[in-house]
C-alpha cells in the first residue's frame, strides 16, 4: 500500500478534525466563495473546509487519499443535505481523474502538504486551476512554537529517520520553497502571496485527554508512540506531549481545551 495512504487511513482523523470545524468555517468564509464557484478541496479529510464551501453555494469536489475519510465526508454531506459536495479518493501527486483548468479555486488546508513529491503536487494543483483562478493552501510552519509544529517536532525524536529522498511536509511552510514549487509549475513569484494565520483546536475535555486522542487516532502520533513503545519511551513521549498541550491551552476551564496554532496561508493565482 502507498505509505501515505496507510498513514492517513490509520486511526480515525475525523476525531481530530472535529476540533477544527470552527476555524475551518471561518477560513472558508474569508475566501469570497459564492454560488456556482467550482472548488476542489485537496486532502480534504472529512470536509472541514469542503462542507462550509458547499454551504455557501460552491460546487465542491473533495479529494483525499484515505478511503475512510472520503466515506466519512460523503456521509457528512448527505447528513447536511449538500448535494453540491462530493468526495472521492485520489492522490495529490497525480489527479488523473480531474481535467485541466476545471476549478476556480483549489483549496488545501493541511492536506496536500503531507503528500510526497511536492513539485508534482504544485504542478497538479496548477493544472486543474482555471486561468485567473486561485490556489489557497494552509501549511504548518517548521519550528513554529505553536501546537502542530511542536507535536511533529516532539514525535520526530521518537521515530526512525525517514527514508532517503524524503522531503519533509513542513517545507510547505517555508516561503522560498513554496515559491520555487509554484514557479516550476508556471506561476510567477509575484502571483504567490503569504500571510501567517491561526487555526484553533477546540476540544471538549482537558489537554491530557486531547493528547490521548492524538495518540489513538492521529497517524503521525500513532507511529511515534509505536516506535516509542518499542524503545520503552512511550511514557516519556506521553509526558512531553501533555506538557506541550497544557502549556498551549488558553481555556480558563479545566474541562475544555482551546489551542491556537499558527500556519502559513498561501495564495497563488494562475495566469
Amino acid at each position: 500500500m502507498n505509505p501515505n495512504k496507510a498513514l492517513w487511513e490509520k486511526g480515525d482523523f475525523t476525531r481530530i478534525a472535529s476540533t477544527m470545524r470552527t476555524s475551518g468555517e471561518a477560513l472558508v468564509h474569508s475566501l469570497g466563495i459564492r454560488k456556482g464557484l467550482k472548488v476542489l478541496d485537496l486532502g480534504c479529510g472529512d470536509g472541514t473546509t469542503a462542507l462550509p464551501a458547499a454551504a455557501l453555494g460552491a460546487d465542491v469536489v473533495g479529494v483525499d487519499i484515505a478511503s475512510n475519510l472520503v466515506e466519512a465526508g460523503n456521509q457528512r454531506a448527505r447528513e447536511q443535505g449538500l448535494s453540491n459536495c462530493s468526495f472521492q479518493e485520489g492522490d495529490a501527486t497525480d489527479l488523473q481523474n480531474l481535467e485541466d483548468e476545471s476549478f476556480d479555486l483549489v483549496l488545501s488546508i493541511f492536506g496536500a502538504m503531507f503528500a510526497p513529491k511536492p513539485f508534482d503536487v504544485a504542478k497538479e494543483m496548477v493544472r486543474v486551476t482555471r486561468r485567473g483562478g486561485r490556489i489557497v493552501m494552509g501549511n504548518w510552519i517548521p519550528n513554529d512554537p505553536t501546537l502542530v509544529a511542536q507535536i511533529l517536532k516532539v514525535c520526530a525524536a521518537y521515530t526512525p529517520p525517514p527514508p532517503e529522498g524524503f522531503v519533509s511536509p513542513m517545507t510547505w511552510g517555508v516561503e522560498h520553497e513554496v515559491t520555487a514549487r509554484f514557479a516550476a509549475a508556471g506561476v510567477p513569484k509575484d502571483n504567490v502571496a503569504f500571510v501567517k494565520d491561526t487555526f484553533t483546536f477546540n476540544y471538549p475535555g482537558p489537554p491530557s485527554r486531547f493528547v490521548g486522542d492524538f495518540r489513538t487516532y492521529y497517524g503521525p502520533t500513532m507511529n511515534a508512540f509505536a516506535a516509542a513503545e518499542e524503545s520503552g519511551r512511550a511514557d516519556e513521549l506521553q509526558t512531553k506531549l501533555e506538557e506541550l498541550f497544557e502549556s498551549q491551552n488558553t481555556s480558563a476551564s479545566q474541562d475544555e481545551t482551546c489551542i491556537p496554532a499558527t500556519f502559513l496561508r498561501v495564495t497563488a493565482v494562475r495566469e
